[in-house]
C-alpha cells in the first residue's frame, strides 16, 4: 500500500507566452514530466535562497544583481534615488550595458539583512527590473 500522499494546494498563475515557451522548453531538456513539479523546484529554490531574510540583525554582504530596461520611463532616475536614500549599506556598483535596451547592474551591498532586504525589494518591485537576484553570505 502507497504511504499517503500530503495535501498540495492547487494555485493559478499567467505568464507572458514567451517567458511560458522558454520555460517549458528549459524543462523538457531537463526531463520534467509535469509543468507542475518544476515550478515547485522553482520555488523551492527561490525560498531556500531567501531564507537570510529571516534574519534580521544579523550582519550580511553580499551583491544584488539586476537587470532592467533602461528604457522604462523614469525607473533610472528612480533606481538612483533609490540607491542613494541606501547609501550606508551600498559600498561599490557596477553597471554594464548588455544590449541597447538592457542594463545590467551589481550592487555590493553590506549590512543588515533586515536593511539589504528592503533595499531588494524596493529594486526588484520597480516596473522595468526584469531580473533581480540577491546572493548573500553571512559574515
Amino acid at each position: 500500500m502507497r504511504p499517503p500522499m500530503s495535501k498540495v494546494t492547487r494555485i493559478g498563475a499567467t505568464f507572458p507566452p514567451e517567458l511560458l515557451k522558454e520555460f517549458d522548453e528549459i524543462i523538457e531538456k531537463m526531463g520534467y514530466q509535469t509543468r507542475s513539479k518544476a515550478l515547485q523546484d522553482v520555488v523551492r529554490l527561490y525560498v531556500s535562497e531567501r531564507k537570510w531574510i529571516k534574519e534580521e540583525d544579523t550582519p550580511q554582504t553580499g551583491v544584488i544583481l539586476m537587470v532592467y530596461d533602461h528604457d522604462a520611463k523614469g525607473l533610472e532616475s528612480d533606481l538612483t534615488e533609490t540607491q542613494h536614500e541606501h547609501s550606508k549599506i551600498i559600498t561599490s556598483t557596477l553597471h554594464i550595458h548588455i544590449s541597447e535596451r538592457d542594463c545590467l547592474e551589481a550592487i555590493a551591498v553590506k549590512g543588515k539583512s533586515s536593511e539589504i532586504h528592503h533595499l531588494s525589494d524596493e529594486l526588484t518591485t520597480r516596473r522595468g527590473v526584469k531580473i533581480l537576484k540577491t546572493t548573500i553570505v553571512t559574515i
